[in-house]
């Protein structure tokens, strides 16, 4: 027992990790566009190069795990990983940050298959639930501790000073990192992460995992029949649409805030990501409980209609309006994929599994909307750009009117929530 509540938390860490790793694009693209001279559709080659491994890998990595199995899978995600950070931190240049991009976004698909299942059996079936949303609070707390992290090495660097310098940590960036490229630090910090869970995992034994028939990838055939499945389509189309949205926004509001209002990147951009972050993670659990007394269409047309909002207020409202807003829609954006995701797997009777990474490869959208956004921005201005994330919101919008799930999520009334009364399917 001692042993899995180990495994619990390293599988925690690991959900970490994932998001440290995932989610710190947004405060280095002022500096990337800035130090690398590039265009707004260049800029957003990193992202697309991220998050084209992940749609990609998606569903091979859930057969490889299947084959293999998740410690096997694991050591290699983060063996993938450390190379493509280490190989960034030594030759930092732009088409070697695509590569790097492509060789940890491969590793973290492949960790994001193998965790959930490993998370069941280590922790217990009856205590899935609960480590998941544990999972999620570990996952989004580190998207809000990344652009703190972020500003603090890159400030201190910039201003370093032999004399008055007493940390450590700065002092050994300060002679391996370019001193007009402070924010490689992170790479380096990649690196020193990924191997150090390859050390950290190597010599423990994982649980052998028995999966669920929803938790299997399936057959090639399998995936292609379902895809020949109109709501699947659009099921995919919808994450595509959500997971584009969260990146589009994640990844352009401190250069739309640098931009459009003066504000430095490096501190007030960093902070509305951060923020962006750590509301999206207090959004689910405001989201949790509505779903116990809402329709999931309804909560999801109510979110997703006040993120339309927010992100009006936030692309045609003042700077103090824009630096609350862009996080707003973070926070109304929370319910979306585990909605999404709920509604799809209860609108199909069988092979959830397979329809699982379908839905998974959606993240593909992270690659996809920030490029459109870019080369819009190019043309239009960023503002101009930003403006096609209407089309991704409207989408989601729309999913609360012709959905038909099946299974519809139980909800109760507070009389039946007081014990008066039994819950009844809406």
């Amino acid at each position: 027992m001692r042993k899995n509540h180990l495994i619990v938390a390293l599988i925690l860490f690991i959900f970490f990790v994932i998001s440290f790793l995932t989610n710190i694009l947004g405060p280095l693209i002022p500096d990337i566009i800035t130090d690398f001279e590039v265009s707004l559709t260049m800029a957003a080659l990193l992202p697309f190069a991220f998050f084209l491994a992940y749609g990609v890998f998606s569903v091979p990595s859930g057969m490889a795990v299947e084959t293999y199995g998740e410690k096997t899978a694991i050591l290699l995600a983060f063996s993938i990983s450390f190379l493509g950070a280490i190989l960034f931190s030594l030759y930092p240049n732009f088409p070697i940050a695509l590569i790097s991009l492509f060789l940890i976004g491969s590793g973290m698909a492949m960790l994001q298959v193998a965790i959930n299942p490993l998370l069941r059996v280590a922790g217990g079936e009856e205590h899935f639930a609960f480590n998941s949303v544990l999972g999620q609070l570990a996952f989004g707390s580190a998207s809000f501790f990344s652009p703190i992290l972020f500003s603090y090495l890159v400030l201190n660097l910039e201003d370093y000073s032999a004399t008055e310098n007493t940390n450590p940590i700065i002092e050994l960036f300060h002679h391996i990192v370019p001193p007009q490229l402070p924010w490689v630090s992170l790479y380096w910090i990649f690196a020193f992460i990924s191997l150090l869970m390859l050390l950290l995992i190597f010599p423990i034994r994982l649980p052998k995992v028995t999966r669920k028939e929803d938790e299997k990838t399936g057959s090639w055939a399998t995936n292609i029949s379902l895809l020949k499945n109109k709501k699947v389509i659009l099921y995919f189309i919808a994450l595509f649409a959500y997971v584009g949205t969260e990146q589009g926004v994640a990844n352009w509001m401190s250069k739309f805030l640098s931009e459009y209002h003066g504000l430095d990147p490096r501190v007030e951009g960093a902070k509305a990501i951060s923020l962006f972050w750590g509301l999206l993670t207090v959004g689910c659990i405001l989201g949790l409980v509505l779903l116990k007394f809402l329709d999931s269409k309804l909560v999801l047309k109510i979110f997703t209609g006040a993120a339309i909002t927010s992100l009006t207020v936030a692309l045609f409202g003042s700077a103090k309006m824009a630096i609350w807003a862009f996080p707003m829609v973070g926070f109304f954006a929370s319910v979306m994929w585990s909605i999404i995701f709920s509604l799809a797997l209860n609108s199909v009777q069988e092979n959830h599994g397979a329809l699982s990474g379908i839905l998974c490869s959606g993240i593909v959208g992270g690659a996809i909307v920030p490029l459109i956004v870019g080369a819009i921005g190019d043309l239009a201005g960023l503002k101009g750009g930003m403006i096609f994330l209407y089309l991704t919101l409207g989408f989601i919008f729309s999913i609360g009117f012709w959905a038909k799930p099946l299974v519809n999520n139980k909800t109760v009334t507070f009389k039946e929530l007081l014990g008066r009364g039994k819950p009844t399917e809406t």
